[in-house]
């Protein structure tokens, strides 16, 4: 009895038996490698793991990352691809004077890490922070326009703890935060909200190109977008076809209801929050020479700004001229094309009410090349993508108004 009770001593388990890899020459050594905390993730080559980085490209998961081990520490910042998502825009003078004491003393992606754990630690602090009194929610974080104050892109928060704050919360800019990586080439920023405040129910998305200024924009908003189901559409295309003899006109009402001069307020505020987002991204791109392609869009999807490799060497080559009125690009004398309908039926059940196509460049440059851009409006039509891609395809084809507009 005594030398079972031995036997069984020293045959019992008490935990499970490791992990062995069947690939190796014998157990024995697979389980030699395991104990001796042999990790087979490290046999991967660097090639690999950035691969991988770049198809994460979030900014925040990268900072997890970061935090894994000095390996990954030493190869994020070799990511080409990088998305950032932008939680607040708030005014410089909010935030200028603690980020930037707060910074100074950062070891390399201290951000990062600290942008990620602040999303755990006094969330309820931090969401006050963000939205202040005089907000009431996302979509009023950033106020753009003629009269604006100067705004700030800030990502993520923390609590400094080092600091010794209560309670406090610390931003971080896009700008300090890309400062880390030194590779990339793809770079999207993402706002929480389009800037335009617009009613519930009304079309506004524009799509705009810079360089050192305006090279193009096309703007595309309906009064009213009404879904619909196939047979309701049917007996509303049957009561259309008999009333539709506008024959690509633009109606009388138009010019006297107002519609002419929303228009007008649609077109000027999207050239201002275009150029006020492409003001903001100068210390981005002075920093950053690899980029060949950026994006700054946002949430709803409302507007999107986009420069090629090309026009962000001609920005670092010729500075932008900003506004006197406010921190934004001046926006150049330009000449503009518009397309209108009043009933704009779309193939997926989506119509339209009072659709209106805009496309926009500068008047210098639409001179040179008036004739080509007759021939080719591909950079018009597939400037959205669908159903809206096909809305401007279809308003392409109507009567064409043209309009100027004075530098502002």
């Amino acid at each position: 009895m005594s030398s079972f009770r031995a036997d069984l001593t020293t045959t019992a388990r008490i935990y499970p038996e490791p992990f062995l890899d069947y690939s190796s020459s014998s157990s024995s050594n697979n389980n030699n490698s395991v104990i001796d905390g042999v990790d087979h993730f490290d046999r991967l080559p660097d090639s690999v793991l950035l691969l991988v980085f770049n198809k994460i490209g979030d900014v925040k998961a990268l900072g997890r990352c970061c935090v894994v081990s000095r390996r990954f520490q030493t190869l994020v910042p070799q990511v080409e691809n990088v998305v950032v998502r932008v939680d607040c825009v708030i005014s410089d003078d909010d935030s200028s004077s603690a980020a930037s004491s707060a910074d100074k003393s950062r070891s390399p992606f201290a951000n990062l890490v600290r942008l990620i754990f602040g999303n755990i630690f006094k969330p309820l602090q931090a969401l006050g922070h963000f939205l202040g009194p005089k907000r009431s929610g996302p979509g009023a974080a950033l106020v753009t326009g003629p009269s604006s104050s100067s705004a700030s892109l800030l990502v993520g928060n923390g609590v400094d703890d080092e600091e010794g704050e209560q309670g406090g919360v610390t931003h971080h800019s896009p700008t300090q935060v890309l400062k880390n990586f030194h590779e990339i080439r793809f770079l999207r920023i993402e706002l929480p909200s389009g800037e335009l405040g617009i009613d519930d129910g009304v079309l506004l998305k524009w799509r705009a190109d810079f360089g050192s200024t305006l090279d193009n924009c096309v703007i595309l908003g309906a009064s009213s977008v009404v879904h619909v189901s196939k047979s309701s559409q049917m007996n509303e295309n049957e009561q259309m076809s008999s009333n539709n003899d506008d024959n690509g006109s633009i109606p009388e009402s138009f010019y006297t209801n107002g519609g002419l001069k929303l228009r007008v307020v649609w077109t000027i505020s999207s050239l201002i929050a275009a150029s006020a987002r492409h003001y903001l991204l100068q210390p981005i791109i002075a920093e950053h020479q690899t980029l060949d392609s950026l994006v700054l869009t946002d949430a709803d999807g409302q507007g999107v700004l986009c420069m090629n490799r090309d026009q962000l060497e001609e920005l670092r080559v010729k500075p932008l001229s900003a506004s006197s009125a406010s921190k934004r690009t001046l926006v150049p004398a330009l000449n503009m094309r518009l397309w209108y309908a009043p009933h704009l039926e779309l193939p997926d059940g989506v119509i339209l009410k009072g659709a209106t196509l805009v496309a926009i460049r500068p008047s210098e440059q639409s001179g040179v090349s008036v004739k080509k851009e007759i021939s080719d409006l591909s950079w018009v039509s597939t400037a959205f993508e669908e159903p809206y891609g096909t809305a401007a395809k279809m308003l392409v084809k109507r009567r064409t108004y043209c309009l100027e507009m004075n530098s502002f």
